[in-house]
């Protein structure tokens, strides 16, 4: 009897350690050591935007954030898919075009926070300077309507154009241009993607491309554009997310993480003034 109840004492014991010792493990897994990355899925066109969510990978990885970054060719599905939840953010946009997208789709995304500015540009392969404009010049831009209040908006601080001053400059359209001296020919009917492949095939016309665009073609907007946007553009481009993930930590880090000192220095270096960062 003796023998029967210490084994039984000594397998009671067993249990009990055992169970301390899983209860311990748990506790470690829960913790701090045992956490898994959070993981965040954000789309974005390829140049400058990708780019520059592949420099802060590294950065959030350090901090248990697993950014994964999806390129997108076509931009004119990211904030559909950030709606429906496809991926968590996308970055590709200025805050004009994702107001028009709200507006016009009733997308419950919202604004997390500008990154940069890309100064839109005048390209032109034969005319190089805005004084030897060719009156009736073919003036090309894109069907993206966000962008002609930005580019209509360009051409009359140069003096090119005049717009109806009732009109807001960021929203106006070339119905809204009251004077326009040099007759030029404006066509609003091209995709943006095309603009720089129209840019070698139509050598005496101007044409109105987006940085991101420009940069992918090989261009330098510094120094191959004719007119340049100033670097007080409210053109901002963004991170925006699903309205539930306003106050997503590791949605707001990335935010952080892009406006930081080495993501900005980065941009400096790399874009040499095409890009332009922002911190607020």
């Amino acid at each position: 009897m003796k023998k029967l109840l210490s084994l039984l004492l000594a397998t009671l014991l067993f249990l009990v350690l055992a169970a301390c010792g899983n209860s311990e493990k748990e506790e470690a897994t829960d913790g701090e050591n045992g956490d898994e990355p959070v993981a965040i899925t954000v789309g974005a066109t390829s140049v400058p935007h990708a780019e520059l969510l592949e420099q802060a990978v590294p950065i959030l990885a350090e901090e248990g954030i697993e950014l994964t970054v999806e390129t997108y060719q076509e931009y004119t599905f990211l904030n559909e898919d950030t709606d429906n939840g496809t991926i968590d953010a996308n970055y590709f946009q200025h805050i004009p075009y994702f107001e028009g997208q709200k507006e016009e789709f009733g997308f419950d995304i919202v604004n997390l926070g500008g990154i940069h500015i890309e100064p839109i540009g005048i390209y032109s392969q034969d005319i190089t300077s805005k004084d030897d404009i060719p009156e009736g010049t073919a003036f090309i831009m894109s069907r993206n309507v966000p962008d002609h209040g930005r580019i209509l908006t360009l051409l009359e601080k140069e003096g090119l154009i005049t717009l109806d001053e009732n009109v807001d400059k960021q929203s106006a359209t070339i119905e809204d241009i009251v004077d326009n001296p040099l007759n030029l020919e404006f066509d609003v009917s091209i995709d943006p993607g095309f603009l720089p492949e129209l840019y070698d095939r139509e050598s005496n016309a101007l044409l109105a491309i987006n940085t991101n665009y420009a940069l992918e073609a090989g261009l330098v907007p510094t120094e191959d554009a004719l007119i340049l946007e100033d670097t007080d553009s409210p053109y901002v481009n963004i991170i925006a997310a699903r309205s539930e993930d306003e106050n997503n930590g590791a949605l707001l880090r990335l935010v952080e993480v892009l406006r930081s000192e080495e993501i900005q220095n980065f941009i400096n270096e790399e874009y040499q003034g095409s890009v332009i960062p922002v911190t607020e």
